[in-house]
């Protein structure tokens, strides 16, 4: 165990035994301080998003496929040119450090050893140097959240691409945080120093509020952003939050790369459909233009392959790595991403779908769902 400012950090380092992901929320509550582990967990008001986030997947059921002659589906992928051995990927989540010492440079350890995709976090314990080095090579994305200092913004840019990372995610569904009302009961404020924030003036983030942290991002993000930064990095941006067809438009007409359906976990506005439940119209209205990332609530297998039928080129979490992450490091989250892969071959098999492109084409009955007619 490492201790900062008081704070208790895991320094476990093991392969974890896992029945299934939902399990290793209440085994890393029993280890990671309460604070942490509420901002973790924690979603915006009465969680009902968040809630329903997982339930969505039950509006959609998979069509088994006999006499399908297949085995041993083939878990790669390709995602900007980027060549993935699993069409999952670790979430940008922020302050790693709050589930174990080693933070972000061991969830990129364990997303080297699955041949996964990992994305940072502006909000990140470890730098961004060090965690793309703790990859070593692995591809890694960055995830901006813009301020209102464009010198800042320039400045992580700089450092992103001077790591190598492969693309920038833009988060849009961020410009205050969420009603959170675990770190409201918690009085949590970050324990521990978050490396990207030492150029603020305000400091390195070390205890302050989630809310005094978002005070200086950006309010004002439109289409003019999403061109600036990909004019400026030259590479390819994501724009991340994206919950409506027309949204998803709009970002394509200015630039994006990629499209990344989100509700940010039920973080941000409470009361919002889940993000699955979105996914297919956005999909839809896409039309293949662009790639499209999708996340929140995935738990299961299951549910990967449904993200995956309904329009999704590649699905993200991130709750269910941290909690990997806490119990077991680089170990953890390699396990992590090893259960669910597991999970999803079978779901592939029975499914009668060999690669990844097959389930992208595989039939999906929903329901509860009104999908556009156009």
């Amino acid at each position: 165990m490492t201790v900062v400012n008081g704070y208790e950090q895991s320094d476990a380092e093991k392969k974890l035994d896992i029945l299934n992901l939902p399990s290793l929320e209440g085994e890393s509550k029993k280890i990671i301080p309460t604070g942490g582990f509420g901002y973790i967990v924690g979603g915006s008001e009465d969680e009902w998003t968040l809630a329903e986030n997982t339930k969505a997947f039950n509006h959609a059921q998979i069509v088994p496929k006999a006499l399908s002659n297949i085995d041993s589906p083939d878990l790669s992928t390709n995602f900007l040119g980027i060549d993935l051995k699993t069409p999952v990927m670790m979430a940008q989540t922020a302050a790693q450090g709050l589930a174990h010492s080693q933070g972000e440079k061991d969830t990129a350890r364990g997303l080297a050893a699955v041949g996964g995709l990992m994305a940072q976090s502006t909000y990140s314990s470890t730098s961004i140097a060090d965690t793309a080095a703790a990859g070593n090579g692995a591809p890694q994305l960055f995830q901006l959240y813009m301020s209102k200092d464009w010198d800042f913004n320039k400045s992580l840019l700089d450092e992103a691409k001077k790591a190598g990372v492969k693309g920038i995610i833009l988060t849009v569904d961020a410009t205050v945080d969420g009603y959170r009302e675990e770190d409201i009961i918690n009085n949590f404020q970050f324990p521990i120093p978050m490396p990207n924030l030492e150029k603020y003036s305000e400091g390195d983030g070390k205890g302050k509020g989630i809310g005094e942290i978002y005070a200086s991002a950006a309010q004002k993000i439109n289409e003019d952003d999403v061109r600036r930064i990909a004019e400026y990095t030259d590479l390819p941006v994501i724009v991340k939050g994206i919950q409506s067809p027309e949204d998803a438009l709009r970002a394509i007409g200015a630039g994006a790369a990629a499209i990344y359906v989100s509700n940010h976990g039920g973080r941000q506005l409470n009361g919002g459909p889940a993000s699955f439940d979105v996914l297919p119209a956005i999909a839809k209205a896409v039309n293949k233009q662009v790639p499209i990332i999708f996340d929140s609530g995935i738990r299961r297998g299951s549910h990967v392959f449904k993200a995956l039928a309904s329009g999704a080129d590649l699905v993200a979490f991130g709750r269910p790595v941290i909690y990997g992450l806490a119990l077991g490091g680089a170990q953890g989250v390699q396990s992590v991403f090893e259960q669910i892969d597991h999970e999803l071959e079978i779901i592939m098999q029975l499914a009668g779908t060999k690669t990844i492109e097959d389930v992208k084409h595989a039939p999906v009955s929903y329901t509860h769902l009104t999908l556009p007619t156009n």
